[in-house]
């Protein structure tokens, strides 16, 4: 074995110009990919993380048709009941109740439909970071009463500022009309300008005292000590309290979920399809070198040396020319991976048709061990396969014809 690796690395670099080409090509291909990687990995976990943060918490509690209509009257029963329930829980980090009902804002410009969000200001500070979000003026624990803070896009369409007042117009609980005068103290931005458009928040009390006579909540989010324990909760929840519905951040948003299943598909299809063009490099310089010494091989065939040794030779030269450039190009994308996890990459240039679709401008790569030993084993897979062809000729060589042909 030590020959037939001195044999193979000697072979290498008898032309160190076109085999530092592939060498160079290797490392410049792996570390694009992984860093490509990397920033798609980012991008998704800093979405997942975002919505499940800010919005939508990890598991939440509805009444069984609230979702699907929306209704001011579908609030929840036993609200106080669940609320003790989870308080007992040691699972639980933290829950927070909201009001919630569709409605129109209206403002001197025009009309537009949003979502009106009651929020406690305590439990909601506890519970997710969406607070983070204000970009100017104050929060919703000012003084001043009505407050209501609004997405800054939906403040622009309406040619609104902060201290202007806007109308909510909504059904109460008996499926009356309301309307109400709302100060605006803050404009906020989350990730998503559709979010921004579509969501206005207020004071849950002061919502409470225009929807019902008596407190009503349509929402409670849960934050849990371990994302992984959402599933059981929901399951005890259900079944604790029939006349609900609680789901997971999963069942939630499908689309999220999507996304963390596709995660390790990425990493492995995005290797594939850069390895495959390599492996025609591969194939290509190995083919070459072949060529070029074929009266050899066939003289180590006629002095003794088995077809299984050469076709070892060859496939271990492959391997060996691959692996210097896969472990070159794996730590510079560690490098610049581990550069840009705590500083980011601003792609400014995009920052307007990535909030469209709810997307940050700046990306945090990142990837786990997993990640880099699957990369690892798609890089060693490919070259093999790359590598079979020459080494399959190299056995084929008939000795005797190598001679006349040299």
């Amino acid at each position: 074995m030590k020959t037939l690796i001195t044999l193979s690395w000697r072979n290498i670099w008898r032309h160190p110009a076109r085999s530092g080409v592939l060498l160079a090509a290797v490392m410049a291909g792996l570390w694009a990919g992984v860093l490509t990687v990397g920033l798609v990995n980012g991008l998704m976990h800093q979405r997942i993380d975002y919505l499940i943060e800010s919005e939508i918490t990890h598991a939440q509690v509805h009444h069984p048709e609230f979702l699907a209509e929306g209704y001011s009257w579908l609030y929840l029963p036993d609200h106080e009941a669940i609320s003790d329930w989870l308080a007992q829980d040691a699972r639980v980090r933290s829950f927070t109740s909201r009001t919630l009902t569709d409605g129109m804002l209206q403002s001197p410009v025009k009309t537009a439909g949003v979502r009106i969000r009651g929020i406690d200001l305590t439990t909601e500070r506890q519970t997710t970071n969406f607070h983070e979000n204000l970009i100017v003026g104050d929060y919703l624990d000012t003084d001043i009463r009505n407050a209501i803070m609004i997405g800054e896009r939906l403040a622009s369409e309406h040619n609104v500022e902060i201290g202007n007042r806007v109308v909510l117009t909504f059904e109460d609980v008996e499926n009356e009309l309301i309307s109400a005068s709302f100060n605006i103290v803050g404009l906020f931005r989350s990730a998503s300008a559709d979010y921004d458009q579509r969501n206005v928040f207020i004071r849950s009390d002061e919502f409470n005292a225009l929807l019902s006579e008596t407190a009503v909540y349509h929402e409670i989010g849960i934050m849990l000590t371990d994302q992984a324990l959402a599933g059981e909760l929901v399951d005890e929840l259900n079944a604790a309290f029939p006349n609900i519905h609680a789901q997971t951040w999963r069942q939630l948003s499908p689309e999220l979920s999507m996304m963390v299943e596709l995660g390790g598909v990425m990493v492995v299809l995005i290797t594939v399809i850069i390895m495959t063009a390599l492996a025609f490099g591969i194939l290509n310089t190995m083919l070459m070198a072949l060529f070029e010494r074929m009266r050899e091989i066939g003289v180590l065939i006629s002095i003794g040396m088995s077809r299984g040794r050469v076709f070892g030779m060859i496939m271990l030269e492959a391997m060996m020319l691959t692996m210097a450039g896969a472990v070159g190009g794996m730590i510079l994308a560690t490098l610049s991976i581990n550069y840009f996890k705590d500083r980011g990459l601003n792609l400014e240039m995009f920052a307007e048709g990535a909030a469209q679709i709810g997307w940050d401008h700046i990306i945090y790569p990142s990837l786990a061990m997993g990640e880099y030993l699957a990369i690892l084993a798609v890089v060693i897979f490919i070259t093999l396969v790359a590598s079979v062809y020459p080494a399959y000729k190299g056995i084929r060589i008939n000795p005797l014809d190598a001679a006349r042909d040299a």
